[in-house]
C-alpha cells in the first residue's frame, strides 16, 4: 500500500468530491475494514523498542485499516526513547518540538501545576475535548502522526476515545457532500494567536479542517472542540458542518472506539481524532510520553487507493 501511485494522487484522491465515481466503492470497503472495538487495534509485543517483523506487520495491518494501532507490552520503564524508537520503526524521523516538549522532542504528559495554571489542559486531571494534535501548527510543521506511550495509568479514569478521521469524513460525505466541502474551505477554521508575558508565543493560523496531501492524496485533519481557542468562518454551512462533526465525535456510534492505555501500552496513529476523560491519580501520578511527527506513518501512504484496487 505504500508504493508510489502511477497517477497524480492529489487529483485522483477519493477525498476530492469531484471523484464521485470512485466514492461508493471506497466507502463500502472502508466501512468493511473499519474495526468496531478498540480490542481489534491491539497487538501484543515483547518490547516496543525492538519490534519484530511480525509485530510491525501486525501493527501496520491495523494502521492500514484504521489509521491507528495499539501495542501492549510488559515494559514499565520510564524511558522517553520508547516513542522515538517506535516512531523510527515506522519511518518517523522529524519530531514536532512544540513549546512544552523536552529537549529530545518528547513530551511528558503528567499533572503539572505550573503548566495547568498557564492554561495547558493536558497537564491537569480534567477531560480533554476532541482534537487532533498540532491543530494550531502552520502547514510547514503539520503534525501527520502521533505516538502515546503509557508509563503509568491513572488510578481511575483517563480513558481515551478515538475516531479515524477518514471515517468522520466518510460519515459527513454520506450525509451531505456540502458538509465536507465546507470543512475543506481554506478559511474554515482559525486558531487565534497565543500570547504570553513575552508577547506573541504563537501566531494565528487559518486553514481547513480536512485537507488532501499533495504527494499521496491522503486525508489530513486539524480540529479542536475547544470554544475559547478557535474561530469558525462566519458561514452557515461551515457552522452546520462543524456541529455535525462534533455530534459524530460525541456519539455512541460503533466507529468511536474507547479504551484505556495501561502501563506498557502505546497508541500509534496518523493523528486521528482523539479525546481524554478526566482522571484521578493515586500514589503515583499518571505519566504518558507523547511524540508528534511531521511524517505520515511509512507504509500507509496512499492507503485510500489500495482500497480501490
Amino acid at each position: 500500500m505504500g508504493e508510489r501511485l502511477a497517477i497524480d494522487p492529489a487529483t485522483a484522491s477519493v477525498f476530492r468530491l469531484e471523484n464521485a465515481a470512485t466514492w461508493p466503492r471506497w466507502r463500502d470497503r472502508k466501512l468493511e475494514a473499519c474495526p468496531r472495538r478498540a480490542a481489534d487495534l491491539i497487538v501484543e509485543v515483547r518490547d516496543p523498542r525492538d519490534l519484530s517483523a511480525a509485530e510491525h506487520a501486525a501493527l501496520l495491518q491495523r494502521l492500514l485499516r484504521a489509521n491507528m494501532a495499539i501495542y501492549a507490552s510488559s515494559v514499565r520503564d520510564d524511558d522517553p526513547d520508547i516513542p522515538r524508537r517506535v516512531g523510527a520503526r515506522f519511518g518517523l524521523r522529524t519530531l514536532d518540538s512544540n513549546l512544552l516538549a523536552e529537549e529530545d522532542g518528547v513530551t511528558r504528559i503528567t499533572v503539572d501545576s505550573a503548566k495547568a495554571k498557564a492554561g495547558y489542559i493536558p497537564y491537569t486531571q480534567g477531560r480533554m475535548l476532541w482534537h487532533t494534535d498540532g491543530y494550531y501548527n502552520a502547514p510547514p510543521t503539520r503534525v501527520r502522526s502521533m505516538l502515546l506511550h503509557c508509563v503509568r495509568p491513572a488510578a481511575e479514569g483517563g480513558e481515551t476515545a478515538l475516531l479515524d478521521h477518514e471515517i468522520a469524513w466518510l460519515l459527513l460525505r454520506e450525509a451531505d457532500p456540502q458538509l465536507v466541502r465546507a470543512l475543506m474551505d481554506p478559511e474554515a477554521l482559525t486558531i487565534p494567536e497565543r500570547r504570553d508575558e513575552d508577547g506573541v508565543a504563537r501566531p494565528a493560523v487559518t486553514g481547513p479542517v480536512f485537507s488532501i496531501e499533495r504527494a499521496t492524496g491522503d486525508l489530513h485533519a486539524r480540529f479542536t472542540a475547544r470554544r475559547r481557542s478557535i474561530e469558525w468562518k462566519r458561514d452557515a454551512t461551515v457552522s452546520e458542518a462543524a456541529a455535525r462533526l462534533l455530534a459524530i465525535l460525541d456519539s455512541d456510534d460503533t466507529y468511536v472506539l474507547r479504551t484505556r492505555l495501561e502501563a506498557g501500552m502505546g497508541l500509534v496513529c496518523n493523528n486521528v481524532f482523539h479525546a481524554r476523560s478526566s482522571f484521578t491519580d493515586g500514589a503515583s501520578a499518571r505519566l504518558l510520553f507523547r511524540a508528534r511527527f511531521v511524517e505520515r506513518i511509512a507504509g500507509t501512504e496512499g492507503s485510500w487507493a489500495a482500497l480501490l484496487r
